[in-house]
């Protein structure tokens, strides 16, 4: 289902608003997939003028730098411990930016938007 992201039919007071024109392409948003903990999975999407978007729909590892070695790992999601987004992400296990994840080197705060990027990438606490 789309997302209608153009102006209101309705006036702030109730009343009708008639508009000169319709609904445009460009108006439209996309549906809301989260990214779980789970064997990694991409979804690809075209966007304006051909570019192309991987959305993430699973995760399994993540990108962490440690910021003592300067080293970049691949590591193995865990876990979701905090996601202030929204406290119900941590129980159906969602990641995205800003969330805390538990990791084999410790736990990291993810920096990239994996729904967006299409990789998950973190930095160790």
């Amino acid at each position: 289902m789309a997302l209608w992201q153009g102006k209101s039919r309705r006036k702030p007071t109730g009343g009708r608003l008639i508009s000169s024109k319709g609904k445009r392409r460009f108006e439209i948003g996309t549906e809301k997939q989260f990214t779980k903990i789970g064997k990694q999975s991409l979804k690809r999407y075209r966007m304006f003028g051909g570019n192309v978007k991987f959305r993430m729909l699973a995760a399994e590892f993540a990108n962490v730098l440690d910021k003592k070695t300067n080293k970049v790992t691949k590591v193995k999601i865990l876990g979701v411990k905090t996601n202030p987004a929204d406290p119900n992400y941590v129980q159906r296990s969602i990641v995205n930016k800003g969330a805390t994840i538990k990791t084999d080197l410790g736990d990291a705060i993810i920096t990239s938007r994996p729904g967006q990027d299409g990789a998950v990438n973190a930095v160790l606490l």
